[in-house]
């Protein structure tokens, strides 16, 4: 059986791939920009999160300095928030609704399995439900503050 910590290090290892891969696609400035909005406000969450005692992170990569995920935060959620920004680029509304819903689902599935199965999670207070809600007004946000920038670049050219 392969340790947990060494899966983590492999999926840390293939995000890092991925997101390099995909960073090397046009638009770069604005892939760039998602991931590093991503990443600041999802660890501040997720600090608030695990710091309120709502879950926490039994094996993580950094427990002696972190209690709360940096494969999560800083590699696996920015990548996944950066293929849904391609995907709903050119999406109207309801698209871009629809698309959030289906990530936000697909997060919320990986999530129950791994608390499930896996020390990766442990829900203390929190629960799926908050995990759908919180990605999808997450992945909104980012979507619609990355429509604001994209158009204010554009009105300054």
């Amino acid at each position: 059986m392969i340790d947990q910590k060494t899966v983590l290090w492999m999926l840390a290892a293939v995000g890092i791939f991925l997101l390099l891969f995909n960073l090397r696609k046009r638009p770069f400035k604005d892939r760039l920009i998602v991931f590093l909005i991503t990443s600041y406000y999802s660890s501040i969450l997720g600090i608030l999160v695990v710091g309120e005692g709502m879950l926490s992170y039994p094996v993580n990569l950094f427990n002696n300095h972190f209690r709360s995920s940096l494969t999560y935060e800083y590699i696996l959620f920015p990548l996944l928030s950066i293929y849904y920004y391609q995907t709903t680029l050119h999406s109207n509304w309801k698209g871009i609704v629809g698309q959030t819903a289906l990530y936000s689902v697909g997060i919320t599935v990986i999530e129950l399995v791994l608390e499930k199965y896996t020390g990766f999670i442990q829900y203390e207070s929190w629960t799926s439900t908050y995990t759908f809600v919180s990605t999808f007004i997450f992945l909104i946000i980012v979507r619609y503050l990355m429509k604001f920038i994209t158009f204010e670049d554009q009105q300054q050219q």
